[in-house]
């Protein structure tokens, strides 16, 4: 019988959710268009700079505490362990089905990053609430519960824009650089024989430029630059050692996309920690006595409507899914689905009772759930468009 009490608290939340994310789909149809793409847009940008920020600063600044960072030390470390784990089952994926170049990042980025951020934000609470739930007392576990979903949410968008983001640069680059290649073999082509062009268009005539500069010359390529660099004369130009670093700096910083990884969650999680560790500002803005607690009052109900908001954006989003996979094999769907949701959590679980064995997790079943879910989490959608936020 406790088997089945489990299940059916496991399962009301599951079925909360899934009500909500007809809804969205719901809403989304042509023939209805309450939810269409630009509504879903403009949505999600609301949520993404306004009520995800609101949330985690609220939830952070409650809970956070010095004797708490020293116990969930492990999270960064886990989220971490499942986001090379899951590259490397990517890559031995595209090796096994032997995928097309374009998709590689792709595939890579759905094995390594999980939706670390607004899932546990939208299941974890309401297990919480559910009566019967193993967490203990709904507001403290609801409480707890939404500020290490939070930390998990502004830890998991540093991981996906730098590494993540990376993968999936790396793979375009490529993709990119064979069909540049391409290109200039065609244009090659079209050169008559003994030398003489063939009749090019005028829009065609920027084409009639040398591929390749003269010799002793060497290009260096970035992302928003391109520089020359041609032994013409005997003279050398010194650069200095601060203009070198400057330039090592400015071309990391656009390889990372800093932007990106400080995204509004980011540093509402940073304002959340300094609200909750500084005992100053804590007393100003944490608790019923405050003076300025109005700010925190309003920040907490403006995280109120991110969880519902973001679960019909999903309902919304998965309507396109319902489509098929346009260009994929279902070979490499299969392969995906196997990595997240059996390979993954089957060593997740491995991992996480070790630590528990050996002391590195503390004993909180909220925390422990919370750290087995980021095994068990499907891709992150931030990882399908990177022009602008998308949950």
């Amino acid at each position: 019988m406790r088997i089945l009490d489990l299940f059916v608290v496991a399962s009301m939340p599951i079925m909360k959710v899934l009500m909500l994310t007809a809804l969205g789909s719901f809403l989304a149809l042509d023939r209805i268009d309450v939810m269409g793409e630009s509504a879903r847009k403009q949505l999600n940008n609301v949520v993404f700079f306004v009520f995800n920020p609101a949330l985690v600063s609220s939830s952070l600044a409650k809970t956070v505490t010095f004797e708490s960072i020293v116990l969930l030390w492990f999270m960064p470390f886990n989220i971490l362990l499942t986001f090379i784990i899951g590259t490397a089952m990517g890559w031995l994926l595209v090796k096994i089905t032997k995928a097309p170049q374009h998709i590689r990042g792709l595939i890579l980025s759905c094995c390594a990053a999980g939706n670390v951020g607004h899932l546990p934000l939208i299941v974890v609470p309401a297990i919480c609430r559910e009566k019967g739930s193993p967490f203990g007392a709904p507001d403290i576990c609801h409480t707890y519960g939404t500020a290490y979903a939070s930390l998990s949410m502004a830890i998991g968008a540093i991981y996906l824009w730098s590494f993540v983001y990376n993968v999936v640069r790396v793979s375009s680059a490529k993709v990119n650089k064979e069909v540049n290649g391409d290109d200039s073999t065609r244009v090659m082509k079209s050169t008559g024989t003994g030398g003489m062009p063939s009749p090019t268009l005028p829009d065609q005539q920027n084409y009639s430029e040398p591929l390749l500069p003269s010799k002793n010359c060497s290009i260096s390529v970035y992302t928003h630059e391109l520089s020359f660099s041609c032994a013409k004369s005997k003279g050398t130009v010194k650069v200095s050692d601060f203009d070198k670093t400057w330039q090592y700096l400015r071309i990391i910083s656009r390889k990372l996309n800093l932007k990106a990884i400080f995204a509004p969650s980011t540093t509402a999680a940073f304002i959340g920690f300094t609200m909750g560790l500084v005992p100053q500002i804590r007393n100003l803005v944490i608790g019923g006595n405050a003076p300025f607690h109005v700010v925190q009052d309003s920040a907490s109900l403006l995280g109120d409507a991110a969880i519902p908001i973001v679960t019909l954006i999903v309902g919304g989003n998965l309507l396109r899914g319902l489509k098929g996979p346009a260009g994929i094999c279902m070979s490499l769907v299969i392969g995906v689905i196997a990595v997240r949701y059996v390979l993954l959590p089957l060593l997740g679980i491995v991992i996480i009772k070790t630590a528990v064995r050996f002391g590195l997790v503390h004993s909180d079943p909220l925390y422990q759930f919370i750290l087995l879910l980021h095994y068990a989490l499907p891709p992150a959608m931030n990882i399908g468009r990177h022009n602008y936020p998308i949950i």
